[in-house]
């Protein structure tokens, strides 16, 4: 078996979310001094720290996370290094098109932008993120999970003005998947990927944190 890469962030009270999504709160609900075991009482929103969405975040007749199969959250993965990109730069289909003969059905896209480093900043919001003409590009392939180390693969708009979701929309659109809030995603690079972001198996919803993690050789 090769080296397993943990890929998510841990969820912690305080930890960054998205601009007014819940907050996460663990707290004891009971305790081994009081009743001779330890069950902790969990609040959190479905896009809470390393997550999926499914089409339904996004379109009201899209699948929810539990109508998706388990095998579109598993398989191998090509990891694209797009760190040379600056703090909310346009990731265009050229700086994707040199891969482009490796993007085929049942591989997972994962973009690493080196943002994962800022978590916790006021830095993490400012990532690079991937236009709606290369989102479309990436589609035509044949790839239907895109994920990446950032909060979102859109522009995170934080003044409060509508921003373009053309990745959410050309992703989730063609009944894809994206994963966001990923970590490590360095050290996979120039290695053989498969990866797991196997989410909770929430009925209903539009989208569910995941322990993400790559296997790697």
């Amino acid at each position: 078996m090769g080296t397993i890469i943990d890929l998510s962030h841990p969820l912690y009270e305080g930890m960054q979310i998205y601009p007014n999504d819940p907050k996460f709160c663990c707290r004891p609900a009971a305790t081994i001094a009081q009743h001779g075991y330890n069950v902790q009482s969990l609040s959190l929103g479905s896009h809470t720290g390393t997550h999926v969405d499914a089409p339904f975040h996004f379109f009201a007749d899209g699948k929810t996370i539990d109508q998706l199969p388990l095998s579109a959250f598993i398989g191998p993965a090509l990891v694209i290094d797009v760190s040379q990109k600056g703090p909310r730069e346009r990731i265009v289909w050229d700086d994707l098109a040199p891969y482009e003969k490796d993007m085929r059905e049942g591989v997972i896209l994962l973009l690493f932008t080196g943002c994962s480093e800022h978590w916790g900043t006021p830095k993490y919001y400012n990532h690079p993120y991937l236009v709606r003409d290369a989102a479309e590009k990436i589609m035509a392939t044949g790839i239907r999970v895109v994920g990446v180390d950032a909060l979102s693969p859109d522009e995170t708009r934080l003044d409060g003005s509508d921003g373009d979701w053309g990745a959410h929309e050309t992703i989730l659109g063609a009944g894809g998947i994206i994963a966001e809030n990923l970590r490590n995603l360095k050290a996979t690079l120039g290695l053989k990927v498969t990866v797991s972001l196997a989410p909770l198996h929430l009925s209903g919803s539009d989208g569910a944190p995941t322990r993400a993690f790559a296997i790697c050789w």
